[in-house]
């Protein structure tokens, strides 16, 4: 009876191995091979919503996949169980596996200090989410969460989703324009409109508008050119010329008999004074002294 049963057992060894076999080359195929890999762990608490991220989602590194999602939890269940309901941060606890030879846990936590930063991207319109980690400008401007726990792994702070900033965006618009004084604007609009249209017009009295403006000095250029192209222009400033040419000889001609006239008055001032001088000191002379010599004028320049 052993003689009739050894050969089954014998091909059932057999098949076993070869599924043994067969299930290895699907997990070395399938896996492509990151079982032999080096990996690490590190973890990150996102405060928005996660919906579309799931457990084994691609971590990238600007679009390079480098690893993917092992957990996701919330941090009431992982880290907050002793803290009271009420004081819980309930952040989301995303775990990443990170595979890769050339760098550890050690190194990834100095990229994290020089800014590397983890957010959830969207895969376009799939609507399949991942992990994209990334050295970010503003940095910054979103500081880690606090939390009081110590975590399992090292922790990437997270960014804000990008759609969650999108709506956030428009929430904030809306609530904007929600407290606009609307009829306020549209009263200030409308005066400003007939402010324009009086300034444009004018009000018909001592605004004549720059339309009528415009127009007047049309009218005053036409008669510029109208000037220039009949030579007029040339002729009034020939007349002009000619009038300073007039005025600068009757000034010449004024300052000639002027210094004349003073000549004459100086001698005269000079005569008074001789006059004044022998009157003082000999008054008879006046009476008994001869007379003075015969002047006679000069003759085309020759005294005779």
């Amino acid at each position: 009876m052993s003689n009739n049963t050894n050969p089954n057992y014998f091909r059932l060894g057999i098949f076993v191995l070869a599924a043994i076999g067969v299930l290895l080359a699907v997990v070395l195929i399938f896996g492509s091979g990151k079982f032999f890999k080096k990996s690490f762990y590190v973890e990150t608490y996102i405060k928005q919503s996660v919906t579309g991220l799931d457990t084994g989602a691609a971590v990238r590194f600007r679009g390079v996949k480098v690893g993917q999602v092992s957990f996701i939890g919330l941090t009431g269940d992982t880290y907050e169980r002793d803290t009271p309901l009420l004081e819980r941060r309930e952040y989301v606890v995303v775990r990443m596996q990170i595979f890769g030879d050339g760098v550890d846990s050690v190194d990834f936590a100095g990229l994290i200090k020089n800014g590397m930063r983890a957010r959830v991207k969207s895969m376009g319109i799939t609507g399949v989410n991942y992990v994209e980690l990334d050295f970010s400008s503003n940095a910054s401007q979103y500081p880690p969460l606090p939390y009081s726990w110590k975590p399992e792994y090292e922790v990437v702070p997270s960014l804000p989703n990008q759609a969650d900033e999108i709506i956030s965006g428009i929430q904030k618009l809306i609530s904007v324009l929600n407290g606009m004084d609307v009829n306020g604007t549209q009263k200030k609009f409308d005066d400003l409109l007939t402010n324009l249209n009086l300034i444009m017009a004018g009000d018909g009295k001592d605004n004549s508008g720059l339309v009528s403006s415009v127009k007047d000095l049309n009218v005053l250029l036409s008669r510029i050119a109208k000037v220039t192209d009949k030579g007029e222009l040339e002729i009034l400033i020939n007349q002009l010329v000619a009038t300073m040419v007039s005025l600068r000889q009757t000034v010449s001609s004024v300052q000639g008999d002027t210094t004349a006239t003073m000549e004459n008055i100086r001698q005269a001032t000079e005569n008074l004074n001789e006059f004044s001088r022998i009157a003082s000191q000999s008054p008879s002379t006046l009476i008994w002294g001869e007379p003075p010599p015969k002047i006679t004028p000069p003759m085309n320049g020759v005294q005779k």
